[in-house]
C-alpha cells in the first residue's frame, strides 16, 4: 500500500504477523532486488535438477544503509527474505515471506506504483 500523505515512510509492506513502512527509495530497492532475483532464478531453472535447491542473493546500497535480499528454493517453490539496514540510529528490519507468499509479494512489488 502506498500513501504519500504518511510522509517519508509511505509504503507499507508485511507478511504473516508483521508489517513495517518503507521510504520510496527503499520500496524501489525492494522492487528491483525481488524482480532481479526472480529473473536470475528463471534463467537458471532449466539447469537445476528437480530436487535441487538454489540460493541467490542481491544487495543494494541505500546511502546510507543497505538492503540485502535472498531467494531460496526451487523454480516452482521459493522463499524471499531480506535484511533492511538503513542509516545508523534508525529502524532495521529482518523478515521474509513463505514459499506460498513470495511469488505474490514479488508480483505486487512489480505492480506497485510509486510516486
Amino acid at each position: 500500500m502506498v500513501d504519500p500523505s504518511r510522509g517519508p515512510f509511505c509504503v507499507l509492506v508485511g507478511g504473516a504477523g508483521w508489517a513495517f513502512e518503507l521510504t520510496v527509495s527503499e520500496a524501489r530497492a525492494f522492487q528491483q532486488l525481488a524482480s532481479g532475483l526472480q529473473r536470475q532464478l528463471a534463467s537458471l531453472a532449466d539447469q537445476l535438477m528437480p530436487e535441487e535447491q538454489i540460493g541467490l542473493e542481491l544487495e543494494r546500497d541505500l546511502a546510507p544503509g543497505s538492503l540485502w535480499m535472498e531467494l531460496e528454493g526451487q523454480p516452482n517453490c521459493w522463499c524471499l527474505r531480506f535484511v533492511l539496514s538503513p542509516a545508523p540510529g534508525t529502524r532495521s528490519v529482518e523478515a521474509g515471506w513463505s514459499c506460498q507468499a513470495s511469488p505474490a509479494i514479488t508480483a505486487a512489488l512489480a505492480d506497485l506504483a510509486l510516486p
